[in-house]
């Protein structure tokens, strides 16, 4: 089911593109790319960038699993964009 923008988009979800929606989106959204992964950094940094409230997380030592193979960052990335969150209530 890859993408545009994994492993040369091949898959079933080749030509399926939801770019144009991502500015409807109004909740915070926090997108997180990691640089041995299948989907491309950059484009999951555009992707929070087209949100209206969309935040990226980089996680340059990661893959698909960066929870656990870039732990520091990830889990301060997404604890730090938790209480931004909470701090605006």
């Amino acid at each position: 089911m890859q993408g545009p923008s994994e492993l040369g988009a091949s898959g079933k979800l080749a030509s399926w593109d939801r770019t144009a929606d991502l500015g409807r989106i109004v909740v915070p959204t926090m997108t997180i790319g990691a640089h041995h992964d299948t989907m491309d950094p950059a484009h999951m940094a555009s992707m929070a960038g087209a949100v209206q409230d969309g935040r990226y997380l980089d996680c340059p030592d990661g893959s698909h699993m960066a929870m656990f193979d870039d732990q520091q960052r990830y889990f301060a990335g997404l604890i730090e964009f938790l209480r931004d969150i909470d701090r605006r209530r």
